[in-house]
């Protein structure tokens, strides 16, 4: 079976860290997804590309304009992400927020979702845990547990460095969601529809008896 992975990437030079850090995570990814026995498909979005078309959605009342549309699908249909952003003023930048504020509401539910940035220097690195990680949560996006922070320094190490390693790790993390099998046995998992109906319910005027009324329970008390 073929996973399709998003890398979305929102740095702005050419060449880019960002855009650097993004395809080595997706490397990764395809790496550990190949290793559990299934092939990768990966899309990049690069919103570098989208900025002209991201503002005038923005500016029009949010109805996808050009190429964000054809974006946003591809996030819809993915069965992991991998969204990198760089650092700018402590916190994501304005055109990777704009991306994700056209998104639909349910895009990213359930998804599972590696987060990353990069900075000129590692004292940015709390930006993981206090800016993308709530925005995706938020989503209700299912954020593996490993961030990816990579600083200026931390390029140009070899696999065998830190970098690599929190990159592997990450990338397991995705991957082993994504690939992930149901362990439940039929006819044990209840389905969607029952977990979400109120166990009291009203058929016209009668009250379904699968939940004992309170004023029978009073006056149980009161014998």
């Amino acid at each position: 079976m073929t996973r399709r992975i998003v890398v979305v990437t929102a740095g702005l030079s050419t060449p880019s860290s960002t855009r650097l850090l993004a395809d080595r995570i997706a490397d990764a990814v395809t790496t550990q997804i190949t290793a559990r026995g299934e092939s990768a498909h990966v899309d990049v979005v690069e919103l570098r590309e989208l900025a002209q078309d991201l503002a005038t959605t923005m500016t029009t009342g949010g109805m996808p304009v050009g190429r964000v549309s054809q974006a946003r699908d591809l996030v819809a249909a993915a069965d992991g992400v991998v969204a990198v952003t760089p650092v700018f003023t402590a916190s994501y930048s304005g055109l990777f927020k704009m991306f994700v504020d056209v998104l639909g509401t349910d895009a990213l539910n359930g998804v599972p979702v590696i987060v990353a940035a990069t900075a000129g220097t590692s004292r940015h690195q709390l930006v993981l845990d206090h800016a993308l990680r709530p925005l995706f949560t938020y989503l209700r996006a299912v954020v593996v547990p490993t961030g990816v922070f990579a600083a200026t320094e931390d390029f140009g190490g070899g696999e065998g460095d830190e970098l690599g390693r929190r990159i592997a790790r990450a990338a397991s993390e995705l991957a082993a969601l994504v690939v992930a099998e149901s362990g439940s046995v039929a006819g044990f998992v209840p389905r969607e529809d029952d977990l979400a109906a109120p166990r009291r319910r009203r058929s016209g005027t009668t009250v379904d008896q699968d939940v004992t009324d309170f004023e029978t329970i009073l006056g149980g008390l009161g014998q």
